[in-house]
This record gives C-alpha cells, structure tokens and sequence, in this order.
C-alpha cells in the first residue's frame, strides 16, 4: 500500500507540472530547472514523474477532453512495450495488457479516436508523408544515430567491440543505438563520428547531385547551427572553401569547437541576421549554398512532443515569411551555374514544396532535387531537402 501511495505522488506530481507548464520552455530545461529548485527528488522519483510528463504530451491533440492525471497515464500504457513500474501499481490490469498492439491498445482504452489524432492539422502535409506512421512515431523517442567520417571505419568498429556496445546498421556508415547510450565516453565525437540523425545524415545524397569539379568550391552554410552540416559537406565534397554564419554567437561557439574537434581548420565565419540584408560577403561569391532554414521543427517532434501542443497557426506563418526573408537575402551572394541547397525539419508543405515554388518563381533557379526523407518507419526524424542551380 504504501507502494502504490508513492507512485500515486509521481502522478499526482506531474500532473501539477503539466498544468503549469505553459511551452515556454522546452520541457526538459522547464523539468530540470524545477528539479534543481525541489532537491527532495532522487533520481528514480525524477525518472518516473519525467516519463509521465513525456507520456501525456506524447498523445498530442488526442483525447483532449480527458483528466490529465488519466491522459498521463494513458499516455505511458500506450507508449510503453514493456511492463511499467507505475502501471504495476495503479493499473495493473493495463499492464498485463502492455504488449498489445497500439491498435488493440486503443481497443482495450475503448479510445475510438484515430491515431492520427494525435497530430491533427489543418495545414498540408508534405507528398509522401505517412500521417499514421508520423503520428504512431510521435509514442517513441527516436534512437540515436551515428556517422561514421572518412577513415574511421574501422577504428570506430573495433572500440564498439571492445566496449561490448550493441548497434544496428542502416548503412556502411550509419550507426543506429538506443537512445540511453552514453556513447561520448566511448567514441571521439566529431574526430572519428558525428552524431547526426538518419535523415539529416542523408542530405549528403542531395550534395552528391553536385558535379566534381577540379578547383576550389566556395560553400557558405548561411543557418550553419554548430555546424552538422557543414561538417557532412566537408566529408561528402573535396576541395571546400568553407564560410559559416548564424544570428546566435553563442551556437557558433560551439560551431568553433565542433570544428577544431573534427579538423576543421580553414574556414570563415561571421553572425548575420538573414532576415535582413547584409554585406560581410560579397555578391555573386559562393558556389554552394547551404540553407537549413529555422522552422516548426515538425519533422522533430518526437523527440520534443510537447511542441505538438503548443505549436500555432500563427507560429507557421511566421516561419513561413521568414524563411523567404532567409533566402531572399541569401541568394544574392551566390553564382550563376552555382547550387542552392534548401533544408527544414518540417512536415508542413508551406515550409517545404511552396518554398520550392517560391524560390523558382522569384529567383528563376531550376530544381535539380527534391525529397522528403521521412524517418518514422527507423525511429529516425523526417527532413525536406531540394537543391536547385542557377543556370548561367
């Protein structure tokens, strides 16, 4: 009994969180700041009232009429595969039922909602989306993926081995663990391997559609991040004059650092604010344009499945008009007969094949490529990717 009466706090514990939180932050920074204020919780009573908060905001837009302690709960027996401590507790005729199908699942629940009510939009999805696949995806942290650079193959191998750590393949250099792994006290990241997601790993297909060429290529990454990119380009083409820039000094800090890791010597940076035009580089300079444009992130979500309830119509459309402010003042700085590389981790068309439109319309640029790497089906994230040329 008084088992099952410290379980109930767990519950009782995250749903005066949830009620609280308002999206502000995202929910591990708002879970661990409240964590560091109430010292009292150990790491196991941190664990379960995490995954119930996670579990409840996993159902999205599904079931919002319901109590939030039960939607929690509901939450964690739908996203579980394996029999769950607070369940045993609480509800131990759903955990006797946890290895069912999630459709049987909803049966047992008597939810007769879809799935895909979990992400219910108005706004067009990308072509070749699967919105069940992506919804069901929304139930599971994805897993986490490893490159393989140039080279390192086999060292990477041999200290997976050594380790005992147990991996899938996707592809010769794409290496798939779960989530949990503390794979930095085992690997050197960025020297030997970068941890990059699946579908941000395949970009590298869209950059194989550039020629080689014997001289140098002038590549600006204009929303450079730390630096993913940037580094999958270094690795994919040869002879790169490498330029990076983000509005965030701060993230190209850890831009410097991720570089120096890697090897990355040679290479120009600068902080810009795309939004509006600028001159720390000259016009018609670069031969390749790397745009991974800010956006909803919606190809992400399942990893931020909180994002899910607090996205906004209005939060669209900003990205929206911002990512054609980006581009508009981007394109000036490259050369006819270069290529311009457009990236988002969105789902939503607006973001994706209307910017395409956009993009051809205002700047007569032809599409080389376009595709949508979805990553539901491999617990991997969902990317859009077209690569256009500016014919001389």
């Amino acid at each position: 009994m008084q088992k099952q009466s410290l379980f109930q706090s767990y519950l009782t514990k995250a749903s005066s969180l949830i009620e609280r939180y308002d999206g502000a932050l995202p929910l591990n920074e708002y879970l661990k700041h409240y964590f560091s204020l109430h010292k009292k919780f150990g790491s196991r009573d941190r664990k379960q009232i995490t995954q119930l908060c996670y579990c409840y905001y996993r159902l999205g837009n599904l079931l919002p009429e319901t109590e939030i302690s039960e939607k929690a709960l509901m939450g964690l027996f739908l996203c579980s595969n394996n029999s769950a401590l607070l369940l045993q507790q609480l509800k131990p005729e759903w955990d006797h039922q946890i290895a069912l199908p999630l459709s049987e699942k909803m049966d047992f629940l008597h939810i007769r909602n879809s799935s895909t009510d979990i992400f219910s939009c108005k706004r067009s999805l990308s072509e070749g989306l699967d919105q069940v696949l992506y919804s069901n995806s929304m139930l599971q942290q994805p897993d986490l993926f490893i490159r393989i650079r140039p080279g390192r193959t086999e060292k990477v191998l041999q200290q997976l081995k050594d380790n005992g750590v147990a991996f899938s393949t996707l592809k010769d250099n794409c290496l798939v663990f779960n989530n949990a792994i503390k794979i930095d006290t085992i690997l050197s990241i960025n020297r030997d391997v970068v941890i990059q997601d699946y579908a941000s790993q395949r970009i590298a297909e869209m950059l194989d559609v550039i020629p080689t060429v014997s001289g140098v290529l002038k590549l600006w990454d204009c929303c450079a991040a730390s630096g993913g990119k940037s580094i999958l380009a270094y690795d994919t083409l040869s002879n790169l004059e490498l330029t990076a820039s983000d509005i965030r000094v701060s993230i190209l800090q850890n831009l410097h650092k991720r570089f120096k890791e890697a090897g990355i010597q040679k290479y120009h940076s600068f902080v810009a604010d795309l939004s509006t035009a600028f001159e720390q580089v000259p016009k018609n300079h670069f031969d390749i344009i790397i745009c991974d444009a800010p956006c909803s992130g919606s190809g992400t979500w399942a990893r931020t499945p909180e994002q899910i309830s607090f996205f906004t119509e209005e939060k669209l459309n900003k990205y929206v008009t911002l990512q054609k402010q980006i581009v508009s003042n981007a394109l000036p700085h490259f050369k006819k007969g270069g290529y311009f590389l457009y990236i988002t981790c969105s789902v939503f068309a607006a973001e994706n094949e209307d910017q395409v439109q956009f993009i051809m319309e205002e700047f007569g640029l032809t599409l080389i490529k376009q595709e949508l790497f979805t990553g539901a089906a491999v617990k991997a994230d969902t990317m859009f990717a077209a690569c256009f040329r500016a014919d001389s």
